[in-house]
């Protein structure tokens, strides 16, 4: 059995095209967002489908956008890691209107909020939301000397990005802070420095991860969650989506699900079944998010390490 692994993919037109014209196609391709659990996740699916199912699996880099058009449109069949209701737009379109994608309903438990090193929240008293609008409290993030403090905000193309730019609007630290946008890999390799030099920093986190386990944070007390103070409008939507939309109170508790196209049931009943069985705890995936990205273990050795370290798990998944 072989594998290929695609490069990066920029559109939907590219991924359905390449994988529908592929001299070889694979039996089933999985799809791959830019976080490192979700990566790992990914090769663990493909070592069990590959080992047990004796399929060709092909591992396709892309957006949480792309990946469900591809599994709607055939082109791939999975998504390992779905953040709801990050992605609830992409669910309602796919699984409830179209009825394409299947969602897993073993979900892991997760939590998102604004995080600060312990130390740093104890020594500047930097413990609630309301104090990023405090300017005294807040000039420690200013880290460049530009006179603006930083907040991490999310990467580029998260849909979590969006709503803690409308949360930023919301709470009015917005006006205090420069919202910043860049990779998770960076940013969460700042925070590892800061902390090591007892420096502050600031910016979004989401557990399960691996920086609960390596680092020692405090995150932001808010209100608690109220839907009537939530309304989200995406940008692909509206052009006025932040102006229109509002995120007063803490994010609900979130989950993560698998989820699968539909046409799997018919095409690879084996393959579904598997994917409707799947499902993974919250240490595990923060400790594989650390053994990718902070111990650099390959993930494809990691997968197979894992997968032979959990039998019992993958025999689970595959006769449940």
């Amino acid at each position: 059995m072989k594998l290929t692994k695609a490069k990066a993919l920029t559109t939907s037109a590219i991924v359905a095209m390449g994988a529908a014209t592929s001299a070889h196609a694979a039996d089933i391709v999985i799809g791959v967002p830019n976080w490192a659990s979700v990566n790992a996740t990914a090769h663990v699916l493909e070592v069990v489908i590959e080992d047990n199912l004796g399929l060709d699996v092909e591992l396709q880099n892309g957006t949480n956008p792309i990946v469900f058009e591809a599994m709607d449109s055939g082109s791939m069949h999975v998504h390992p890691e779905v953040w709801m209701p990050n992605q609830q737009n992409l669910h309602d379109t796919y699984v409830k209107e179209n009825g394409s994608v299947v969602m897993n309903t073993n979900p892991v438990q997760a939590e998102q909020g604004m995080c600060v090193p312990a130390a740093i929240a104890e020594e500047y008293d930097i413990k609630h939301i309301d104090d990023l609008s405090d300017p005294d409290k807040i000039a420690i993030f200013d880290t460049d000397g530009n006179g603006t403090p930083e907040v991490w905000i999310g990467a580029p193309g998260w849909a979590s990005t969006v709503v803690e730019k409308i949360r930023a609007k919301s709470y009015g630290y917005d006006q205090m802070f420069e919202l910043t946008e860049y990779e998770e890999t960076i940013a969460y390799a700042n925070l590892a420095n800061a902390a090591t030099a007892g420096e502050p920093w600031i910016g979004f986190c989401y557990s399960p991860h691996y920086i609960f386990v390596t680092q020692d944070l405090y995150v932001l007390e808010e209100p608690a969650h109220d839907p009537a103070t939530w309304t989200i409008v995406q940008p692909t939507d509206d052009p006025d989506w932040l102006e229109k939309s509002e995120a007063s109170t803490a994010w609900n508790g979130a989950t993560l699900h698998l989820h699968y196209a539909k046409e799997l049931e018919e095409s690879y009943p084996e393959v579904a079944a598997l994917f409707r069985n799947y499902q993974m705890q919250g240490d595990d995936l923060s400790a594989m998010g650390k053994a990718l990205a902070v111990d650099g273990v390959e993930a494809a050795d990691f997968a197979r390490q894992w997968v032979a370290e959990n039998e019992d798990t993958v025999i689970q998944w595959l006769t449940n």
